[in-house]
């Protein structure tokens, strides 16, 4: 049923069905205390590929790139995943 919502009923102390107002006051509301300890912000230079790859995979499944990007990352670091790169330092000094 749209617009069908549960609200707490303060004085029985349960939930009650009902629709949901249509103002709502939080100018006593503040802020949740542990946000930004939940996320940090960072700049970061990315491939133009690899940005149109996860905001085509945006557009498809609805969810924005950035979170799509913080996900896979997030899988990476879970799964202790390591890129298998090996530098010569020769020609990091450009010596042949």
């Amino acid at each position: 049923m749209p617009g069908l919502r549960f609200e707490w009923d303060e004085q029985k102390n349960v939930r009650q069905e009902g629709n949901m107002r249509k103002h709502y006051d939080f100018s006593k509301a503040s802020p949740n205390p542990y946000a930004r300890r939940l996320k940090q912000q960072v700049t970061i230079r990315l491939d133009r590929d690899t940005v149109a790859y996860f905001r085509a995979l945006a557009h498809e499944s609805g969810v924005p790139y950035q979170t799509l990007i913080n996900l896979y990352l997030r899988d990476c670091a879970a799964s202790r995943k390591k890129l298998a790169l090996t530098w010569r330092s020769d020609a990091r000094r450009g010596v042949a």
